[in-house]
């Protein structure tokens, strides 16, 4: 009675050596499947991004009568690509460290073996595996998408957006080629219907204030990235 009423120990103890060699490799090459799976969709989005830059840029660049405004729309756009990118990552962070865990504690292991070296990891992956829970927040996720990738094309088109305004033949047609004469009347094409430019200015400016600061003053959890440099 009492042997039917102890608890039975848990399956992988009774796995023979090479029932987990086998297991393990199996469950490796799955894990890999799936982070390549989020990997090609954070490219897809990557992808995006650039398309809908290189189309605006396009758009509002080419003749004088595509209005300011579309360099605004396209840094909504991509901010909203930033966003889902962001949330991509995070499930790609967590598949990416479970194959890094098995890498650097199982495989590393193998190859160039040290003496208690994390000995409790196959815990950890038991654990997520029972209550899988994100390893970074959605801000810390932002921040490293935004360095990595996205910083970049919102800068470009805040580039394009300054020329356009400081550029009076890209407002309007039959002007002349050149800059504008002050500061003013740049601010004042900047108008954005009943809005004034200088409204329009100061929101945009604040916009990337919080941007370069949510990307280089944001505290990170390293995680993964502390081993090595060589990261997405």
């Amino acid at each position: 009675m009492a042997e039917a009423l102890a608890a039975p120990d848990p399956i992988g103890r009774t796995l023979s050596s090479g029932e987990l060699v086998t297991t393990m490799s199996h469950f490796h090459r799955a894990e890999i499947a799936r982070m390549a799976g989020w990997r090609d969709r954070l490219d897809r989005t990557s992808n995006w991004a650039i398309t809908v830059v290189a189309a605006m840029l396009s758009v509002s660049l080419s003749t004088a009568s595509a209005h300011h405004g579309v360099l605004l729309f396209a840094m909504l756009l991509v901010l909203l690509l930033l966003w889902i990118e962001a949330r991509r990552y995070r499930f790609f962070d967590f598949y990416r460290a479970r194959v890094r865990q098995f890498e650097r504690h199982y495989f590393a292991q193998v190859f160039s073996p040290q003496p208690d070296f994390a000995s409790d990891w196959l815990l950890i992956v038991g654990e997520s595996l029972r209550a899988p829970k994100f390893l970074i927040s959605q801000r810390v996720a932002l921040a490293r998408r935004l360095r990595r990738n996205y910083v970049y094309m919102l800068l470009i088109l805040l580039l394009a957006w300054i020329l356009k305004l400081s550029t009076p033949s890209l407002l309007n047609e039959g002007v002349r080629i050149g800059f504008v004469g002050s500061m003013r009347e740049a601010v004042a094409s900047a108008a954005l219907g009943p809005v004034p430019g200088g409204a329009i200015v100061v929101l945009v400016a604040v916009l990337y204030a919080g941007l370069l600061m949510a990307a280089y003053l944001t505290e990170s959890d390293d995680g993964e990235l502390s081993f090595g440099d060589v990261h997405v």
